[in-house]
């Protein structure tokens, strides 16, 4: 298994993300998400691989990869694209640096997964908004 870490451009956070990927869903179903790379560990990432969201500086969320699928643009040009589980799951919140395109994430280098019930430890348990100005003072 494989992941990806791709930025969220646009979204300012993860609601605004949920809100753009509902609409799309619902306009042009399944959900999916096009790149102009298509990933060439496949089978990895389609074998419980995710794909982790920044948005707005931190990965945030993830979603799971169903699928990738040959695809074209609205201009006709050719593009890649995963389809995703429509659910975003969230994760222990940490800084990203601005990258293009998506990477390859290692599993053993994926944030954690902030339970269901809301619990998380250390510094995933406090509010993001507290993690980034902390951060910004050189707290954290």
């Amino acid at each position: 298994m494989i992941h990806l870490i791709k930025l969220s451009v646009g979204p300012k956070d993860v609601g605004q993300l949920a809100a753009i990927q509902a609409r799309r869903a619902a306009a042009e179903p399944p959900l999916r998400h096009h790149t102009r790379m298509t990933p060439k560990r496949v089978a990895e990432l389609t074998d419980g691989g995710s794909i982790y969201w920044v948005v707005a500086g931190f990965v945030q969320v993830r979603q799971l990869v169903l699928e990738v699928r040959e695809d074209v643009w609205d201009d006709g040009s050719a593009c890649s694209a995963l389809l995703l589980d429509p659910t975003l799951v969230p994760v222990a919140a940490r800084p990203v640096k601005p990258f293009q395109g998506w990477r390859y994430l290692d599993p053993a280098a994926a944030p954690a997964d902030i339970t269901a019930a809301g619990v998380a430890e250390g510094e995933a348990a406090m509010p993001l908004r507290l993690r980034q100005e902390l951060r910004a003072l050189g707290l954290l």
